[in-house]
């Protein structure tokens, strides 16, 4: 009689944020024992900025569009604002822990203006020294979810300095990007009570993007969750939809983000899967 394994169990939580990390930190997530089918993977930008703790002992790379490795990661890093996508590698039984900023919620942790980090994927003790390998070493060696989150919470805010805090009419514009079309993107910043100079200096400084590279990948973003809501896909409905001016347009803004074309896109099957991550080979 031939034995068979059974498939390990996928662990996913997240934290509950509570303040005072809530008004910076979107999501804080550990996952386990993940196994996709697929060894590379395209990720495309989302205007938040990562810590991520890997716990697994896998080293990760990027790759360029032909696929050879060009960065080496392992441990803790940050990945700064990335205005186009990424192609990252995937491993089978991964194990990490992930902390997502709010589009501008990094600048009071990492202390430095954002826009210093855009394109980027760094160590992450370049910016937090040795305390963020103590905080991965007492990751690892706790094996409750809840403590390991308790440790990261701790960490964050002992490096918290909310003096630091952006400026409330940035965080104002910030949020109308968020919640309204790219057609309304100049009347958005109109009411914005000091000049546009001044409005892109603190948006380099506070999320690294200027207000309309940042209100594009909103858009985009949007349009992806959009297309995969769909059972039938009409171009001239999406672009009309998302506020596009013209499907060459649209067309151009696709391939700068995703790296294909949305016919491709379509073709791949990736309208299935989650709108962020695009599987790019098969086999694990």
């Amino acid at each position: 009689m031939v034995k068979t394994e059974k498939p390990t169990r996928v662990v996913f939580e997240t934290l509950n944020i509570k303040h005072p990390l809530d008004r910076y930190i979107q999501s804080i997530f550990y996952y386990k024992d993940y196994v996709p089918e697929h060894s590379i993977e395209r990720v495309v930008p989302t205007g938040n900025i990562f810590i991520l703790i890997e716990l697994d002992g896998f080293e990760r790379n990027t790759f360029d569009n032909e696929l050879k490795p060009i960065g080496h990661f392992k441990e803790n890093w940050v990945s700064g604002m990335q205005q186009k996508h990424l192609n990252i590698s995937a491993h089978q039984h991964s194990e990490m822990l992930v902390i997502q900023f709010k589009p501008i919620g990094a600048f009071p942790f990492l202390k430095i203006p954002i826009n210093e980090l855009n394109h980027t994927i760094r160590q992450a003790e370049t910016y937090f020294g040795d305390s963020i390998l103590k905080v991965r070493n007492d990751i690892f060696n706790e094996q409750d979810i809840t403590d390991k989150f308790k440790i990261v919470e701790r960490w964050l805010v002992g490096i918290l300095d909310e003096k630091k805090a952006p400026p409330q009419e940035i965080i104002d514009v910030v949020v109308k990007l968020q919640n309204h079309p790219f057609s309304k993107h100049n009347e958005l910043l109109k009411d914005y009570p000091k000049t546009q100079k001044n409005l892109i200096d603190q948006f380099k400084k506070y999320c690294g993007l200027t207000p309309k590279v940042l209100h594009r990948i909103f858009r985009f973003n949007a349009l992806l969750e959009n297309i995969n809501q769909k059972e039938e896909i009409i171009w001239t409905d999406i672009v009309y939809e998302t506020g596009y001016t013209d499907q060459s347009h649209f067309i151009k803004e696709f391939q700068e983000f995703c790296g294909f074309n949305p016919s491709k896109y379509i073709k791949s099957g990736y309208n299935a899967s989650d709108p962020n991550f695009f599987p790019l080979d098969k086999g694990g």
